[in-house]
């Protein structure tokens, strides 16, 4: 079965402990509701590790990230700035999905 989202495989324990409760993404996804419930594979092979229960789904820019996203990405403003850039050269549109682990492995 596949994966509805994925994440970079370095973010599973941060979600799984719950120290990562938000994930920043562009258009291309985010047409997710809140109540959602979405398997959760990672990027790189798409294996499966997890649940998400879609809390809201915000239209941020990226301008106006701060410590408050940073630290519910579990880093800091820079390197969530920084992270931001690498996946998303460009791009100042982006969508905050709100998500809580409803089942894990």
């Amino acid at each position: 079965m596949a994966n509805d989202i994925t994440f970079f495989r370095r973010f599973q324990d941060d979600i799984m402990a719950g120290r990562k409760t938000i994930t920043l993404r562009d258009k291309s996804e985010s047409h997710f509701v809140s109540g959602q419930r979405l398997r959760t594979g990672c990027y790189e092979d798409d294996l499966y590790f997890c649940t998400i229960e879609v809390i809201s789904v915000t239209a941020v820019s990226l301008a106006a990230l701060n410590e408050h996203h940073a630290r519910q990405e579990n880093m800091t403003l820079e390197q969530l700035k920084q992270v931001i850039e690498e996946i998303y050269p460009g791009e100042q549109a982006l969508w905050e999905i709100a998500f809580k682990v409803v089942t894990p492995i």
